[in-house]
């Protein structure tokens, strides 16, 4: 009996900035036409979800290599249950409502490749504590990020990040988050 499918998130880091220019109906009909199943897409920053039954770790390498191949630039991607989603939403320490927590606009959740060693997260979060005001936490593949003033005005870029890590990731922020999860069910 063959097992059961279910939703997975492919997140495509650098789509739509920088020199990674593609239309999502592009990406789309280039996963859909690859095999994927029931393929949709969430906005026009990298967001796919399809159906199937795949290793997640061996589907990221197939949707780096095709949208190398389809598109001509590299992109990291990570792939992501749609549990996996909602904990990245329910586990960030810093969404939620209240003076202690970060607007949904702010607040991030960067799906990693791989764990970090938390004494490279602990580093980066010592190291930062005197540059800005922004908060970091790690969480399972995640890192929980609240850029508090903006992404663009901070230190904490993925490449400073990846450096950091020895990791690669991309986020996502809460209202980018919530409204992936609510296509997933």
């Amino acid at each position: 009996m063959a097992a059961q499918t279910q939703r997975y998130l492919a997140l495509l880091g650098s789509i739509n900035i920088g020199g990674n220019r593609v239309k999502m109906a592009q990406i789309k009909a280039a996963f859909a036409a690859a095999g994927y199943g029931d393929v949709t897409t969430v906005a026009a920053s990298g967001n796919v979800i399809m159906d199937g039954n795949y290793d997640p770790v061996t589907l990221e390498i197939q949707l780096e290599a095709l949208l190398k191949s389809e598109f001509g630039f590299d992109s990291c991607v990570m792939v992501r249950t749609a549990e996996e989603v909602r904990a990245a939403i329910d586990e960030n320490p810093f969404r939620g409502t209240g003076p202690n927590n970060g607007s949904d606009k702010m607040v991030h959740s960067i799906f990693l490749s791989r764990q970090p060693e938390k004494t490279a997260v602990d580093a980066v979060i010592a190291e930062h504590a005197s540059k800005g005001s922004e908060r970091l936490a790690l969480g399972d593949r995640v890192l929980y990020l609240d850029y508090v003033h903006g992404v663009g005005v901070s230190d904490l870029s993925s490449k400073f990040l990846r450096r950091r890590l020895g990791c690669t990731g991309t986020a996502r922020n809460m209202n980018s988050l919530k409204n992936i999860l609510s296509k997933m069910s």
